[in-house]
């Protein structure tokens, strides 16, 4: 069996799927270390004619196309996926997305071996495996760097690093190791929209293994320079969900601080939205009673300082 998978789940955007597989075909070395293409229409209404038949066209590229049964949403979505594949090193990337190295394939599995280290040389926190590599991440349209897809919140600190571990992981722009996710299980079920990466983090991290980003590997992301403000809806899952987050994982000093301050920014961004911010507060409310509490460890802790973790929001 060859080493990688890609994971791709689409949502209504068959144009960039299309650009997206003939930027796969073109990676260095793609027919000896590519499994398979594991691409999920999340329920999209658009036409995937073209990128059907761009399949059809290319056997040489092992992709695989699956309808969802429904809309999944970002967690469930790729669970599904997950399922759908074999190979030892699941690739997951956003639909609107290219990778711009052509040898990015060929770093990543070096990268899962590697020993990280920081702009100064060899730097290494610990000796913890490898479970997951975030990518790098330019925006598309101006090849500047993606603020907040850098896995970390220090970005000025971070920025420039060729590779350091870390806390969390770019959700559309990570390798993660299949045995990894078979031992610790998938991505959270409830969690429609929004900070499922964060809840794998903790799980990941307080299993001994380490998230490590690397430069080695370079995707090219066609979101605007000026970002995408999330609906109101989505921006209250994510309030949510980070909440659920820090309940389920850290001590409750930082559920009640992840808790209040996102809630003072879901009325910054949404200019006031009152309806859905009492919304917000009724199903954080109703957390201690449907949750259940898996608080990580001592070590865990002391190394989420080591990494400079930002935890109180």
């Amino acid at each position: 069996m060859k080493p990688l998978s890609f994971i791709i789940i689409t949502y209504n955007r068959p144009a960039d799927m299309l650009e997206l597989l003939k930027n796969i075909n073109t990676l260095n070395d793609v027919q000896n270390i590519l499994e398979e293409i594991i691409v999920v229409n999340n329920a999209s209404t658009e036409d995937y004619s073209l990128v059907k038949q761009y399949i059809s066209e290319k056997p040489e590229l092992p992709v695989r196309y699956f309808d969802a049964p429904e809309n999944l949403g970002v967690a469930k979505g790729r669970n599904y996926a997950i399922q759908k594949g074999r190979a030892p090193y699941l690739i997951m990337l956003d639909d609107d997305a290219v990778l711009q190295n052509k040898d990015c394939l060929i770093n990543l599995l070096a990268e899962f071996v590697r020993q990280p280290a920081d702009s100064n040389g060899e730097n290494n926190i610990s000796a913890r495996p490898k479970a997951i590599i975030s990518f790098k991440v330019l925006y598309f349209e101006n090849r500047q760097m993606q603020v907040n897809a850098l896995p970390h919140k220090r970005f000025n600190e971070y920025k420039d690093k060729s590779s350091f571990e870390t806390y969390y992981y770019a959700g559309g722009a990570h390798a993660v190791r299949r045995d990894v996710i078979s031992i610790l299980g998938m991505y959270p079920n409830d969690f429609f929209y929004g900070m499922e990466e964060y809840d794998l983090s903790y799980r990941i991290l307080e299993a001994g293994y380490s998230i490590c980003y690397s430069d080695k590997i370079i995707m090219l992301h066609k979101e605007s320079p000026q970002g995408r403000k999330p609906k109101n809806e989505k921006l209250r899952m994510m309030w949510v969900n980070k909440t659920k987050v820090a309940y389920r994982y850290l001590p409750r000093l930082y559920f009640y601080s992840t808790a209040f301050m996102w809630s003072l920014q879901y009325l910054k961004i949404t200019g006031f939205n009152l309806k859905g911010f009492f919304k917000g507060w009724k199903e954080i409310f109703n957390i201690s009673s449907t949750e259940k509490r898996t608080q990580v460890s001592k070590s865990t802790l002391e190394y989420l300082d080591k990494v400079k973790a930002r935890l109180w929001y």
